[in-house]
Protein backbone atom coordinates (compact mmCIF):
# COMPACT_ATOMS: atom_id res chain seq x y z
CA UNK A 1 0.00 0.00 0.00
CA UNK A 2 1.19 3.61 -0.59
CA UNK A 3 2.40 5.55 2.14
CA UNK A 4 0.61 8.67 2.44
CA UNK A 5 1.11 12.25 4.32
CA UNK A 6 -1.98 14.05 5.12
CA UNK A 7 -1.79 17.68 5.02
CA UNK A 8 -2.91 19.95 7.92
CA UNK A 9 -6.24 20.38 6.87
CA UNK A 10 -6.87 16.58 5.64
CA UNK A 11 -10.08 15.49 7.20
CA UNK A 12 -8.73 13.75 10.57
CA UNK A 13 -12.25 10.81 10.36
CA UNK A 14 -11.09 10.07 6.68
CA UNK A 15 -7.39 8.88 8.38
CA UNK A 16 -9.20 7.25 10.88
CA UNK A 17 -10.98 5.14 8.66
CA UNK A 18 -7.84 5.10 6.22
CA UNK A 19 -5.95 3.65 8.79
CA UNK A 20 -8.72 1.03 9.77
CA UNK A 21 -8.08 -0.35 6.40
CA UNK A 22 -4.56 -0.49 6.80
CA UNK A 23 -3.32 2.46 5.11
CA UNK A 24 -0.22 3.76 6.78
CA UNK A 25 -0.59 7.74 7.07
CA UNK A 26 1.09 9.85 8.86
CA UNK A 27 -0.37 13.32 10.17
CA UNK A 28 0.87 16.90 10.18
CA UNK A 29 -0.23 17.00 13.53
CA UNK A 30 1.21 13.04 14.16
CA UNK A 31 4.66 15.02 12.19
CA UNK A 32 4.71 17.74 14.82
CA UNK A 33 4.32 20.42 12.31
CA UNK A 34 0.51 21.41 13.24
CA UNK A 35 0.36 25.35 13.47
CA UNK A 36 3.26 26.02 12.19
CA UNK A 37 2.14 27.54 9.12
CA UNK A 38 4.54 25.34 6.84
CA UNK A 39 4.52 26.28 3.11
CA UNK A 40 3.33 23.48 0.40
CA UNK A 41 6.19 23.15 -0.92
CA UNK A 42 7.78 21.89 2.76
CA UNK A 43 5.08 20.03 3.38
CA UNK A 44 5.80 17.89 -0.22
CA UNK A 45 9.71 18.23 0.70
CA UNK A 46 9.28 17.07 4.19
CA UNK A 47 6.46 14.26 2.68
CA UNK A 48 8.82 12.80 -0.20
CA UNK A 49 11.67 12.79 2.47
CA UNK A 50 9.75 10.12 4.50
CA UNK A 51 8.83 8.22 1.42
CA UNK A 52 4.99 9.18 1.20
CA UNK A 53 2.72 10.86 -1.38
CA UNK A 54 0.56 13.45 0.01
CA UNK A 55 -2.77 13.52 0.27
CA UNK A 56 -5.00 16.98 0.47
CA UNK A 57 -8.21 18.60 -0.26
CA UNK A 58 -5.57 21.96 -1.49
CA UNK A 59 -5.43 20.97 -5.27
CA UNK A 60 -4.97 24.50 -6.60
CA UNK A 61 -1.37 24.75 -4.45
CA UNK A 62 -0.36 20.96 -4.47
CA UNK A 63 -1.43 20.76 -8.61
CA UNK A 64 0.87 23.99 -9.08
CA UNK A 65 3.48 22.37 -7.27
CA UNK A 66 3.52 19.17 -8.99
CA UNK A 67 3.34 20.83 -12.58
CA UNK A 68 6.81 22.76 -11.30
CA UNK A 69 8.15 19.00 -10.61
CA UNK A 70 7.65 15.62 -9.89
CA UNK A 71 10.30 15.24 -7.95
CA UNK A 72 8.29 13.64 -5.51
CA UNK A 73 6.73 10.18 -3.95
CA UNK A 74 2.87 10.91 -5.17
CA UNK A 75 0.61 13.82 -4.99
CA UNK A 76 -3.18 13.26 -4.31
CA UNK A 77 -5.75 16.14 -4.14
CA UNK A 78 -9.08 15.42 -3.05
CA UNK A 79 -12.42 17.14 -3.39
CA UNK A 80 -14.21 18.02 -0.18
CA UNK A 81 -16.99 15.06 0.97
CA UNK A 82 -18.42 15.16 3.97
CA UNK A 83 -19.63 11.66 3.50
CA UNK A 84 -16.23 10.14 5.43
CA UNK A 85 -17.43 6.95 4.43
CA UNK A 86 -17.96 7.72 0.58
CA UNK A 87 -14.63 9.78 0.87
CA UNK A 88 -12.65 6.70 2.05
CA UNK A 89 -14.23 4.13 -0.30
CA UNK A 90 -13.09 6.70 -3.30
CA UNK A 91 -9.74 7.07 -1.91
CA UNK A 92 -9.41 3.44 -0.96
CA UNK A 93 -10.51 2.16 -4.52
CA UNK A 94 -8.33 5.03 -6.67
CA UNK A 95 -4.92 3.78 -4.13
CA UNK A 96 -6.19 -0.31 -4.29
CA UNK A 97 -3.40 -1.88 -6.02
CA UNK A 98 -1.07 0.85 -6.36
CA UNK A 99 2.48 0.24 -4.44
CA UNK A 100 4.42 3.44 -6.09
CA UNK A 101 2.85 6.87 -7.03
CA UNK A 102 6.05 8.43 -7.27
CA UNK A 103 6.07 11.75 -9.92
CA UNK A 104 2.28 11.11 -10.11
CA UNK A 105 -0.82 13.44 -9.06
CA UNK A 106 -3.80 11.71 -8.62
CA UNK A 107 -7.17 13.54 -8.28
CA UNK A 108 -10.28 12.05 -6.32
CA UNK A 109 -13.36 13.78 -6.79
CA UNK A 110 -17.12 13.55 -5.39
Amino acid sequence: MIRLYADEQFPLPVVQRLRAIGYDILTVQDAGQANQRIPDDQVLAFATAEQRAVITENRRDFVKLHQQSSSHKGVIVCSKNLDWDDYTAKIHAALDGQDVMAGQLLRITK
